[in-house]
């Protein structure tokens, strides 16, 4: 299979917060980040609406700088 023209949107904020289950970097669940890899354009995609609907209800993400100064569980919660 080619791989998809869809990027990752991970950013290498990489830590999931333990309260919604979301990485605090992309806002992606483990199982989304987990099956990014083999996933194929559509699935992709799909994963893409669920980021966008998460930013649209509330849910934020943090930035790199952000989160080196951040303490735990302060940056990127809702």
């Amino acid at each position: 299979m080619p791989p998809s023209p869809v990027t990752s949107p991970c950013i290498g904020v990489c830590e999931l917060n333990p309260t919604t289950g979301f990485c605090r970097g992309c806002l992606r669940t483990i199982e989304e980040i987990a099956g990014w890899r083999d996933a194929d354009t559509r699935q992709r995609e799909t994963i893409l609406r669920r980021l966008a609907a998460r930013r649209a209800a509330g849910f934020t993400t943090v930035g790199k700088a952000e989160f080196r100064a951040a303490p735990a569980g302060a940056a990127g919660d809702r």
